[in-house]
């Protein structure tokens, strides 16, 4: 059964059931709850051999052995398992002492009935005097420490909403209420605190609440459809049509398009991976993933900074990833994959379409028009878009890999959803750490950063560098090197050692993944790969608070370590409840301390991470849902290929295309056909 897989296939539905049974058969205990199966990816040291061979066509290679990770509380005890599945046979085990893993929806749920059916809650809610039509919504959070508590057990938060409309899709988050509750990790209310309302204000925990402030009562916070009848009727209806079908095939999880492979895969933590991305059977990357994201709010008073979400160590991108749908997120001739993922008895749960493949246009690729003869040659850029969505909780990311016929990689972040809310009154000034929205609304400021892990293979599987290049003007001189002061040259550096680089846009500072075994024919450099990142603020949070030693990669735009399967993760492996110590920074550290322990990153085989997002301080228009917000990440080849890799791209012409000529009578009468020329016969006009 595993024999049919690719090495980087995520486990199908049978190897989840049958790593269920081996680990049951092994355990031999009657209190078993499933939290993860999911593929352990082969060690690289293994896969490298298997691929070159695979690539190389001489003969069919070995796969390395099958193996899946379990995760589970045996007698609520949280312990990792390897799982032999050729052999179906448990070759490792680990005890996860004081671990956490990701947020256990039943468990919330849980916590929301356990909170709601406190009496003491119960008490305070009636104190709060909402209206008689009002329904009271709990969103339990789970929080990082935050120097009050002991986090070895999990720790709930509980925010208090309500709703006016007897739709179980309204807006709860347009009436954030006072009231907040701390539930324990056996679903106990440890404290119920009331919010605070004002910039000076403090948290309390035996005042009683303030009654709920009518005033704050207001029409224009939703946004469902069915609740917002007020809907353009102008867009006309825009269809995608290729008539010849898609240009890429599929063969299980592996895509072709173009001159490109690639292998998807999917997993519960990181949702969409790829693997042994190609292009023209040359090597480019070994493993691309989005390998955590961190969203810390700003608000300095207690208990607002346990908002600290870390969505994929603690959620979950895979758990949370949409069903996507045909003609709504995406358009035109669609590939669905599904995924994989395990129920708590070990039963797999089918993720349908949680990923999307299909081809945009994507404008003009390259166009030249010769001055002397007035002909235009110009060639039509078509992408292929591999797209996942996901919700955590009040957000929705929108995560796109887009794939370009001249060989450049881009990666695209889209952030949308509801802001999460705060109770402010109406009649005090409005606390300086967010946007008021709505009567009595905050949106508090907060940050939303990503990392990016890329594992590159230029022209190689075991060896790449990390050169940083930066233009510098030539220095005033009297001698003749630069007598119009126009001059400007390149520096470049390579890094020798692990550690974290920021940006430079005033010196253009640049980051290229190199192959120094490998030279250009007539450049003479490296062939490469140049990272394209995305300009934005870094970790705002004070570089001694909890937030900063939780997210590490926050320090840092940049960051290049050695290649080590066990660090994947740059806030670490578990971050649910992670006083921090444990990501990338801490790797780096470690090693460097460690005298026998290597650090260098030239000519290896290497990893680069590139931390990007945004400072998002709300808009009265990110209301009440948020249009989205986009952050773009580039990989483009840098003296990778001979001339420019899409000259082959056919031109763009109407015979192929098909476009229609939109007719209209001008001022002075006459239509406008004739006026607008199509390019013809490979772009002569």
């Amino acid at each position: 059964m595993s024999q049919q897989c690719h090495p980087f296939d995520p486990l199908t539905a049978n190897e989840i059931r049958l790593a269920a049974s081996v680990l049951k058969r092994h355990v031999a205990a009657t209190d078993i709850v499933f939290r993860v199966i999911t593929l352990w990816e082969p060690p690289k040291a293994e896969m490298v051999p298997f691929l070159e061979m695979e690539h190389g066509g001489r003969e069919k290679p070995k796969p390395p052995t099958r193996l899946a990770r379990v995760q589970a509380h045996i007698n609520e005890t949280f312990t990792e398992y390897k799982v032999d599945l050729d052999q179906q046979v448990v070759v490792a085990e680990e005890v996860l002492h004081g671990r956490h893993g990701h947020i256990d929806g039943e468990y919330m749920r849980k916590v929301e009935l356990a909170c709601m059916g406190d009496s003491r809650v119960k008490e305070q809610v009636a104190l709060l005097n909402l209206p008689k039509e009002a329904t009271v919504v709990v969103e339990p959070w789970t929080y990082g420490p935050d120097g009050m508590n002991d986090m070895s057990k999990r720790m709930t938060m509980c925010w208090f909403y309500m709703r006016l409309v007897d739709d179980h899709d309204a807006n709860y988050y347009a009436y954030p209420l006072e009231l907040c509750v701390e539930m324990s990790d056996d679903l106990k209310v440890v404290n119920i605190f009331h919010l605070p309302s004002g910039e000076h204000d403090r948290m309390q925990t035996k005042a009683k609440p303030r009654e709920f402030d009518r005033r704050k009562i207001h029409e224009g916070s939703e946004y469902y459809p069915t609740l917002n009848t007020k809907q353009r009727t102008t867009t006309k209806p825009y269809h995608i049509s290729q008539p010849e079908g898609p240009s890429f095939s599929i063969e299980g999880n592996k895509i072709t398009w173009e001159k490109w492979t690639v292998r998807v895969g999917f997993n519960y933590r990181e949702g969409m991976t790829l693997h042994d991305v190609r292009f023209d059977n040359r090597s480019l990357y070994y493993r691309l993933s989005l390998a955590e994201m961190f969203v810390p709010y700003g608000d300095p008073r207690t208990p607002y900074p346990r908002k600290a979400a870390f969505d994929l160590g603690n959620d979950g991108a895979g758990i949370c990833a949409n069903n996507l749908q045909l003609g709504c997120d995406c358009l035109g001739h669609i590939k669905y994959f599904n995924g994989w993922l395990a129920s708590r008895d070990g039963t797999p749960l089918k993720m349908p379409n949680v990923i999307c493949c299909h081809e945009i246009d994507d404008g003009i690729l390259w166009k030249h028009t010769n001055p002397r003869t007035g002909n235009a040659a110009v060639a039509r850029s078509r992408v292929l878009v591999l797209q996942t969505i996901i919700t955590a909780s009040n957000y929705e990311y929108i995560f796109l890999f887009y794939f370009s016929q001249d060989a450049s990689l881009h990666y695209e972040v889209r952030a949308t959803g509801i802001l999460s809310t705060a109770p402010i009154e109406l009649s005090d000034p409005a606390p300086p750490y967010g946007t008021t929205v709505a009567p009595g609304v905050l949106a508090p400021f907060h940050q939303h950063l990503f990392c990016l892990r890329i594992d590159p293979a230029v022209d190689s599987y075991r060896s790449n560098s990390l050169l940083v290049e930066e233009s510098h003007p030539l220095p005033a001189s009297p001698v003749d090197t630069n007598p119009h002061g126009v001059g400007y040259v390149t520096r470049q550096t390579y890094v020798e050692h692990e550690t974290g680089l920021d940006l430079d846009h005033t010196i253009n500072r640049v980051f290229k993944i190199v192959n120094e075994r490998k030279l250009h024919p007539f450049t003479r450099t490296p062939v490469g790969v140049r990272l394209l990142p995305w300009y934005s603020q870094m970790l705002l949070a004070r570089p001694d608070s909890l937030h900063a030693r939780r997210s590490e990669f926050g320090a840092h735009a940049v960051w290049v370590t050695r290649h080590a399967d066990a660090e994947a993760f740059p806030a670490g492996r578990f971050t649910m409840q992670s006083a921090g110590g444990e990501g990338i920074a801490w790797w780096i550290r470690r090693r460097r301390e460690q005298e026998k322990e290597e650090t260098g990153v030239r000519d290896a085989d290497i990893v680069l991470w590139h931390t990007f997002g945004s400072t998002h301080n709300p808009r009265a228009e990110d209301w009440p849902i948020m249009p989205v917000e986009k952050m773009v990440v580039g990989l483009k080849p840098v003296n990778f290929f001979e001339r420019n890799p899409a000259l082959d791209v056919p031109p763009s012409t109407q015979e192929r295309n098909l476009s229609v000529l939109v007719k209209k009578e001008d001022e002075d009468g006459e239509g406008d056909e004739g006026v607008v020329e199509c390019c013809v016969e490979a772009g002569r006009g």
